[in-house]
């Protein structure tokens, strides 16, 4: 499970940006978006780094957590 920190997201439709990027990159994968707390949690088996430059590059930066 990979864990980001997301910045930028305020609204399901952000969510929603948030999860096509990571799906195009990986359409099995799982994504949960915490707006609140501006984390996602993906299960893929696609590389963090990947990950987080697909959601970087939909808009919102993306950082992973330890």
């Amino acid at each position: 499970m990979i864990e980001l920190k997301v910045d930028g997201m305020t609204c399901g439709h952000c969510a929603g940006r948030v999860t096509r990027a990571v799906r195009d990159l990986d359409p099995a994968a799982k994504v949960e978006v915490d707006l609140d707390a501006k984390r996602v949690r993906v299960e893929t088996d696609a590389a963090p780094a990947d990950v987080a430059e697909a959601i970087s590059e939909a808009g919102y930066p993306a950082t992973a957590q330890a």
